[in-house]
């Protein structure tokens, strides 16, 4: 719940077999983030040092508030906002 607190995504695999897709030299995008809700998996986009792309799926334990605090950046920043 801390993590979840300051606005980080703890994220874990799906199907851990795809934990060896990643490559050192990877970059990682997560798609999709603006409809992230509770139990629905978030995409994730490896493109390699070759050009090729690998399009995992990884799970979140978000629940409606704790998207609301992911989405302002943490809870703090979300009790600001409602404050204004």
């Amino acid at each position: 719940t801390n993590l979840k607190k300051q606005g980080v995504l703890p994220l874990t695999f799906s199907d851990p077999k795809n934990y060896d897709k990643i490559q050192p030299t990877d970059r990682i995008s997560l798609l999709e983030l603006k409809s992230l809700s509770p139990g629905k998996t978030v995409k994730c986009e490896l493109k390699h040092k070759d050009g090729s792309k690998d399009v995992i799926e990884l799970k979140h334990t978000l629940n409606d508030l704790q998207i609301q605090w992911f989405k302002a950046g943490s809870a703090l920043n979300r009790m600001a906002e409602l404050k204004k």
